[in-house]
């Protein structure tokens, strides 16, 4: 029998809120819907920067999520720090982001709920490629790329979720 937490809140954050986050938040909301588990886990992006608030996702990232039938949604928004005491888990796009979302997390205790998120792809984590690139201004493709690296390392991530993690605090 699975183990599924009553509610777990992920927050996937890059640096915009325009192309890595909401493309991860995409892809995780179609694999949580379609194993029915939308009331059981709820899902957030924002970015660590505040250049695009409000924006809605980069219509590059947008087009190669389509054309693998997901749909990103939502308005670019910035990290607070009543994130940190919400979400049981903010899953950083790379290291950038990831230095400055424990700069910004506010006690030791709230830090460790930062992790990368490739951290749960296997093929990933075994090769140490834990950065998802920021295809904002590559070359033509780096959104397709995005997309199949967030997708593997969501996969895992919601077979970790089915495990258990991340474990919640007990009352």
């Amino acid at each position: 029998m699975t183990r599924l937490p009553a509610q777990v809140r992920v927050l996937f954050v890059c640096l915009g809120n325009i192309c890595r986050s909401p493309t991860a938040e995409g892809v995780m909301r179609a694999l949580v819907r379609r194993e029915g588990l939308s009331e059981r886990i709820e899902l957030d992006s924002a970015g660590t920067g505040a250049w695009h608030l409000g924006s809605q996702p980069d219509a590059r990232a947008s087009q190669a999520a389509r054309a693998r039938g997901v749909t990103l949604e939502g308005r670019a928004r910035q990290v607070r720090v009543d994130d940190f005491n919400y979400f049981d888990v903010l899953l950083a796009m790379d290291r950038q982001n990831l230095r400055e979302l424990r700069r910004l997390a506010p006690s030791e205790g709230l830090r460790v709920k930062v992790r990368l998120l490739r951290e749960f792809d296997p093929v990933s984590a075994r090769s140490g490629e834990l950065d998802v690139p920021d295809p904002y201004y590559g070359a033509g493709g780096g959104f397709e790329e995005v997309f199949e690296l967030v997708r593997a390392a969501c996969e895992g991530l919601l077979a970790q979720i089915r495990n258990g993690f991340p474990a919640r605090p007990q009352p």
